[in-house]
């Protein structure tokens, strides 16, 4: 199998490219000698099989952050048969060094421009033969986005590896052959854009600079930015909800007319096990799946449309004060899809510092997982109107305790490296490509957590059921005798025996959260299981549950991963711990808070 290996600077499309070839084909992968994960993809054109490895963007190939090292022991380490090097054509006078330096590698390749559109628009001329000349490598304009060009590239990549004369081999000593050309790389770019590029005397995206002049205004730009975010919230909620509400109604039709008759001649315990316990645990979580694409919808928006950029310019001065920088801000807002990714994300970072201060904050980010769950608790205690105003109260409550978080640990983990950021050109994302990168996403969210729900709502219903012949979720059960041990802690802050359960198994990851709730009440349908919660559950009581969920110990899998990029256990069980005490502190303040409001109104 051949293997392609994908290159390129941030902001240059190249996840975009890799997904026009790939579809949904796309998986992780592991690769010998790396300690980390790639996204990679088997593709078969014109009867041969190639294997596309997305490597990490880079800016040089000589740089000094994680990511750049794993790529370089990427090369390293794997024989590649062809290198995409992907381009932003509109910025060619300040990205061809990276493909100058896989030229001088020796490495076959194939200089993709990207964005091509972007470029015309903007006013600069590439005369590719000349480009192609001077690198003395195959160059071709494109544009993923449209899918300009996107053929072409397909029918080029099956053509030269049938080319290829010579046994494919790792790059050998690639630090000291890159050093010794350094000095005259420059030079070559230099001669390279002078030839072949014609860059506009002056730069015509006028867009660009109009939006930035209010966007990024000193005064109005932070308050329109969190104004654009509560608005898309209070969207999510108000579309997703009916769709989530409609969605479990036919979950729940399906379970009472379908499977029941189906498991009826099954004994009375296994038939509550698959019905009341895997299928009610699913289905509870599966229901708001819709709203989960929703989010990513709009996130997606916001990240390719060059705004969240902007964010991190914004908000740049103000995290300097908490030690952290722009970046830091962005990989929180990451971590609104998943907490993992955003902590491997801080390997662009090169201070040891600012990663280890950035995987703290990190974990606080109001994940993909918790959104559902306060989506429910939101619709059950609260009026639709109020829901959206609820959720992004929540977001805002994990901004406070990330920054907190800074405050405390910026002393122990200093940073002294300085922020360069790109601004990239705002950009109009299409449909197509909003509703392909939504739908990845959600699907990586359902593949990723259903191991963990299955054994989870499991675990639960067993909990619930056991010993034989106790009554569900009775006192007499394990999970009311677990509940009843954890009350000495968590009584303090509203948590009843039965949340309590919830929450235990939320450690492993908090998809399971709701589907757990469900198995515990005894209830699927998402409108009964509130209605058995609200008879059970106070406003304070499920504010400090949500408060609590929001903030304590992540997920399994995020501690794993911090584990891994810090190289520390104490720093790992330092992030637990913190996390820990600080959802009960909160959770304590507001539920005395509250239910002392709630005194004074009765009084």
């Amino acid at each position: 199998m051949s293997t392609i290996a994908v290159i390129g600077m941030p902001n240059t499309g190249k996840s975009t490219l890799f997904n026009r070839l790939t579809g949904h084909h796309a998986h992780i992968g592991n690769w010998p000698g790396l300690t980390v994960e790639l996204m990679q993809a088997d593709l078969n054109l014109s009867g041969r099989t190639l294997q596309l490895v997305d490597l990490p963007g880079i800016y040089d190939l000589r740089g000094h952050s994680e990511d750049e090292a794993v790529v370089r022991r990427f090369l390293e380490r794997t024989p590649v048969d062809l290198v995409l090097v992907v381009l932003n054509a509109s910025q060619l006078d300040r990205q061809l060094r990276l493909a100058l330096q896989v030229q001088r590698l020796g490495l076959p390749a194939l200089v993709l421009l990207n964005m091509a559109d972007e470029a015309s628009r903007f006013g600069v001329q590439i005369n590719t033969e000349a480009l192609s000349t001077g690198l003395k490598l195959p160059v071709q304009l494109l544009s993923a986005k449209y899918r300009q060009g996107i053929d072409t590239l397909q029918h080029r990549l099956v053509h030269q590896l049938d080319a290829l004369q010579e046994p494919v081999t790792a790059v050998q000593q690639l630090e000291p052959r890159l050093a010794a050309v350094d000095a005259e790389l420059d030079a070559a770019m230099a001669a390279l854009v002078e030839r072949s590029i014609t860059l506009p005397g002056r730069w015509r995206d006028q867009r660009t600079r109009r939006l930035d002049a209010v966007l990024l205004h000193p005064l109005l730009g932070l308050p329109l930015f969190f104004l654009a975010m509560a608005l898309m919230f209070q969207a999510i909620y108000a579309i997703g909800v009916p769709v989530q509400e409609g969605l479990a109604g036919l979950l729940d039709q399906f379970g009472q007319l379908v499977l029941k008759p189906l498991l009826a001649p099954l004994p009375n315990l296994l038939q509550g096990f698959l019905l009341e316990g895997l299928y009610q645990g699913l289905g509870t979580v599966m229901a708001f799946l819709p709203v989960i694409a929703l989010f990513f919808l709009a996130m997606g928006v916001v990240e390719d449309s060059g705004y969240l950029s902007r964010a991190a310019y914004l908000m740049d001065a103000f995290m300097e004060r908490l030690g952290l920088d722009g970046r830091s801000f962005v990989l929180s807002l990451m971590g609104f899809g998943c907490n993992v990714p955003a902590i491997l994300g801080t390997r662009v970072m090169r201070d040891r510092g600012l990663r280890l201060l950035s995987m703290l904050i990190i974990p606080f980010s109001l994940c993909s997982a918790r959104l559902n769950v306060f989506l429910f608790m939101a619709a059950v205690f609260f009026p639709a109107r109020q829901g959206g105003l609820v959720i992004f109260g929540l977001y805002l409550t994990s901004f406070l305790a990330a920054m907190l978080t800074a405050l405390v640990f910026r002393g122990r983990f200093p940073n002294e490296e300085p922020l360069v950021l790109e601004l990239p050109p705002y950009r109009l994302p299409t449909p197509g490509q909003m509703i392909t990168r939504a739908w990845s996403e959600v699907k990586h969210f359902w593949l990723w957590s259903r191991r963990f729900i299955i054994f989870g709502v499991v675990a639960v219903w067993l909990l619930n059921n056991l010993p034989v012949g106790v009554e569900p979720a009775s006192n007499a059960s394990l999970a009311g005798q677990l509940g009843a041990w954890m009350q000495p802690v968590l009584a303090p802050i509203g948590i009843n025996p039965k949340l309590a359960v919830a929450l235990l198994f939320g450690f492993i990851a908090k998809e399971i959260v709701l589907g757990g709730l469900a198995v515990i009440y005894g209830q699927a349908d998402p409108t009964a299981l509130g209605q058995a919660m609200a008879a059970d559950v106070s406003v304070p009581q499920a504010i400090s549950f949500m408060l609590f969920t929001l903030l304590y110990t992540p997920c399994l899998s995020t501690v794993a991963v911090i584990r891994s990029e810090s190289k520390q256990l104490g720093f790992t069980l330092l992030s637990v711990a913190w996390s820990l005490l600080l959802a009960w502190l909160v959770s304590f303040l507001a539920y005395h808070f509250l239910a002392y409001q709630g005194i004074r109104a009765l009084a």
